[in-house]
């Protein structure tokens, strides 16, 4: 049970510690470090969903013999169906950015940047629960190991966010440092709830759980190409984002297979 609850919290550490960069440097971060980063996080995600996500989903449903990967098509899918709603119907704003996303609300611009994270990171919290369940489950396709690995990468990503969240926050906003990384905390705090909801609720998700795996997949590969890719695109130094996600895919496939 220990190490559950250290695989569900460590990706929240990640976030956590990203954020107290605020507290050690007075500026955000310079666009080439920033694009690097990106780019890193990007190609974690990624390879998270191939190595850890779609294929367990697919080796569980090789008794469907050729039609193994209908599970996965659909879960993921559905986790981009999923995301593509939660932007339309959830209020929000990016940084960077003037004009909200969402319907229209009255909410104050940091409580819509804090939502904009917050939503983005739901599915990386339900993919650290899924694949804990089905480690609980005894599916033999998923080990301790193999969880840990998904979930490290994820905090490992998530290191570069809650400083990307917190920085601009204290610079552009006017934030105290504390405030400003109180909010980078925050914004990492769902994904060990959405973790916990999804073991909690296991017993019932166990016969669907190849679906669910892809779905968490398809669920952050949406924010990879809707979000993160595109930001590292932009204008100067994109070079350095695509190296940025090569290192960052190397590095998750190293994980999954080392520890695998």
């Amino acid at each position: 049970m220990k190490e559950i609850i250290a695989g569900l919290l460590v990706p929240f550490l990640g976030t956590s510690l990203g954020a107290a960069c605020v507290f050690f440097l007075k500026k955000e971060l310079n666009q080439k470090l920033q694009k690097s980063l990106l780019g890193f996080a990007s190609g974690v995600m990624v390879a998270a969903s191939v190595w850890s996500l779609l294929i367990p989903a697919m080796d569980m449903s090789e008794k469907m013999g050729r039609f193994a990967f209908v599970p996965a098509v659909v879960g993921l899918g559905l986790g981009f169906v999923f995301l593509l709603a939660m932007d339309k119907l959830v209020p929000h704003l990016h940084l960077g950015c003037d004009e909200a996303e969402g319907p229209s609300a009255r909410l104050k611009k940091t409580t819509m940047l804090l939502l904009a994270v917050t939503l983005h990171n739901v599915p990386e919290g339900m993919a650290v629960g899924v694949i804990f369940a089905g480690m609980l489950a005894d599916q033999s396709e998923i080990t301790l190991a193999g969880a840990f690995a998904l979930s490290i990468g994820i905090a490992i990503q998530n290191f570069p966010e809650g400083a990307v969240i917190s920085l601009p926050l204290r610079s552009e906003e006017g934030m105290s440092r504390p405030k400003a990384f109180l909010m980078g905390v925050l914004s990492g705090a769902v994904e060990p709830i959405a973790a916990v909801i999804t073991i909690l609720l296991s017993r019932f998700i166990i016969p669907l759980l190849p679906y669910l795996l892809a779905f968490a997949a398809g669920s952050m590969l949406y924010v990879v190409v809707e979000e993160l890719i595109p930001e590292t695109a932009e204008g100067k130094h994109s070079n350095l984002g695509t190296i940025g996600f090569a290192v960052g895919f190397a590095l998750m496939m190293i994980l999954d297979v080392a520890l695998g």
